[in-house]
Order: structure tokens, then C-alpha cells, then sequence
């Protein structure tokens, strides 16, 4: 039976071994680890910088019309950690990934393997699949985008174009929407050409109440200004109000009556609350103080067929 001989290596050849190719492979793996950790605690230390920012601006506005403007505009502190955690994770996942593929081909090389045709393989591939998922990347890179720009979020108002409703669900690649029948929409990120946010910001509240020709315009006013000033000192109401309700005068003169406007800056989603609080607050106070509102003229029936003499 044959003895196979194996080389002798001296302990000079097996240090120079160990001192060649593994040392480089385990100073590869180490720099990689410890990058990936750097870029770890740089970005955790972005993450919470700006959270603190965030939170003394919030402080900062102080009293109860810059707590209602915080949350009117959007920047509440539960949904701004949130934004800012999300793009915290998608900034370590794209570290993550270009770490480990730098470090993975760096080893490839020590180790010997030809990258030239990998790499062109890899470009021809991704090339192909470039093109055959084009949409899944418009899909992903949409959704990228929305989170860190916080256009919208679960619970949101949005009218998308498509459908008006709330959303319920917010990925990468799709957004769930529920309309005001109950219907769930799954609208593709890379389908959305615009948002429309109504409960980022503030809404406004705009009220129109008719008044006889012949009433006093000025004693109507006035009677509305009372009610609109005691409905923004109203505890149960002064949360959703930013500023007080105004009363912009006559908007038009015509069929017999005179229509006055009120206008109103509220909370975002709010204004429809305000407006029928306004409407039954401007009814009971013409009734109390006597204001007429427009003459309803009678309708009269069509002429009948003319009867033959």
C-alpha cells in the first residue's frame, strides 16, 4: 500500500504562513467589526442628538397655543422619535451591508479568487435584474424616501390621489389605507405622485351664516364675535383651537340675504367638530338676541295643463 508523504514544514514556513494570508484575514474581519461598530455609535449618537434637539425646541414653544401649535404642525415628540429611530435602522442595515461586502471581497482577494469575472457577472445580473424589478425598486426607494421625510403615518388622514383614507400600515414597499366605507386600499409606494396630509399642520374652520337683508349686519357681528370668543375660552374646545376665531365679515349679498364668514385655525382633522360647534352655538345666540335669519320665500306650484273652453 502506498504512504503518502507530506510536505515538512519548518516552523519558520509555518510562522510565515500564519503571519501571511490568515493574519490578513483576521485584520480584515477585526477592521470590519470595529468600522461597523464606529458607524454603530456615530449613528445611535445622531439618532439621540437630534432627539434632544427636538425635544427642548418642543419645550421651548411653552403655553398652551405652543403645545396645540406643536402638535398642529406635526412635530409631537412620540412620532419625531419614531421618524428618527426608523432612519437610524436603515442607516445601520445600509452600513451593515456595504461593511460586510467591502470586507467579504477584500478577503476573496487575499485568499486568491479572481474578482474580475465575479464583478462583471455581478454587474451583467444585477443589469437584468435591474430591469426586471424595476418597479419593486421604484416601490422600495418611494418608501425610503416617505419614512425619512415623514410625509405621512399610521393613523394619518392622506388623500393619495387614488383614494382619501386613513393609513393603517406603513412598509418599504406598500402602504395600507382604509377609506370611509370601510375598504382597505394597498396603494404600491412607487404609484403615490403626491400626498395630501390632512392631520400634519393645522385646518381651518370656515363658517357661513346667512342673515336677512334687512337685519342690522353690525349687531349680527357683534353677537358672533361673543359667541366665537367664548367658544375659544372654552376649556373643552380651546385645545383644538390655535388662534381665536375670526369674524372676516360680509362674503355676499344675494336671494334676499346677507351671508357673513368665520374663519377659524384649528388642530388638523379638527375643523369639522369646530364648525358644528360654531353653527349650534351662532343658532342659539340669534334666537336668544332676536338676529332674523333670511326670508324663506314660498314656492309656488307649476301651472296645471290649460283646460280646453
Amino acid at each position: 500500500m502506498p504512504q503518502i508523504e507530506l510536505p515538512a514544514l519548518t516552523w519558520a514556513q509555518t510562522r510565515d504562513w500564519l503571519l501571511g494570508d490568515p493574519l490578513s484575514i483576521a485584520i480584515t474581519v477585526v477592521v470590519a467589526l470595529v468600522a461597523r461598530w464606529a458607524a454603530f455609535r456615530l449613528i445611535d449618537r445622531v439618532v439621540d442628538t437630534a432627539t434632544q434637539r427636538h425635544t427642548d425646541r418642543v419645550v421651548s414653544l411653552g403655553g398652551r397655543a405652543g403645545r396645540v401649535l406643536a402638535s398642529a404642525v406635526g412635530v409631537d415628540r412620540e412620532r419625531h422619535v419614531q421618524r428618527t429611530r426608523t432612519m437610524g435602522a436603515i442607516l445601520r442595515s445600509i452600513v451593515s451591508f456595504v461593511i460586510a461586502t467591502i470586507a467579504l471581497l477584500t478577503v476573496m482577494a487575499i485568499v486568491g479568487i479572481p474578482l474580475g469575472p465575479m464583478l462583471a457577472s455581478a454587474g451583467v445580473g444585477g443589469v437584468a435584474l435591474g430591469f426586471g424589478a424595476q418597479s419593486l425598486v421604484k416601490d422600495f426607494l418611494s418608501g425610503i424616501f416617505m419614512i425619512v421625510e415623514d410625509q405621512y403615518g399610521v393613523g394619518d388622514v392622506v388623500d393619495t390621489g387614488e383614494v382619501v383614507g386613513t393609513v393603517e400600515n406603513v412598509s418599504l414597499r406598500v402602504t395600507q389605507l382604509r377609506d370611509g366605507n370601510g375598504v382597505t386600499w394597498y396603494v404600491r409606494n412607487g404609484e403615490i405622485l403626491r400626498i395630501g396630509n390632512r392631520s400634519q399642520g393645522w385646518s381651518m374652520a370656515m363658517v357661513d351664516v346667512p342673515i336677512a337683508y334687512d337685519e342690522d349686519v353690525e349687531r349680527a357681528q357683534r353677537v358672533i364675535r361673543d359667541v366665537v370668543g367664548g367658544l375659544h375660552e372654552d376649556a373643552l374646545w380651546a385645545d383644538r383651537l390655535i388662534e381665536e376665531p375670526e369674524v372676516v365679515g360680509v362674503e355676499s349679498i344675494a336671494g334676499g340675504s346677507i351671508t357673513i364668514r368665520i374663519l377659524a385655525k384649528c388642530v388638523a382633522q379638527e375643523h369639522f367638530a369646530v364648525q358644528r360647534e360654531m353653527r349650534e352655538r351662532i343658532k342659539l345666540a340669534f334666537d336668544r338676541e332676536g338676529v332674523r335669519g333670511p326670508v324663506v320665500l314660498p314656492t309656488l306650484p307649476p301651472p296645471g295643463p290649460v283646460g280646453r273652453a
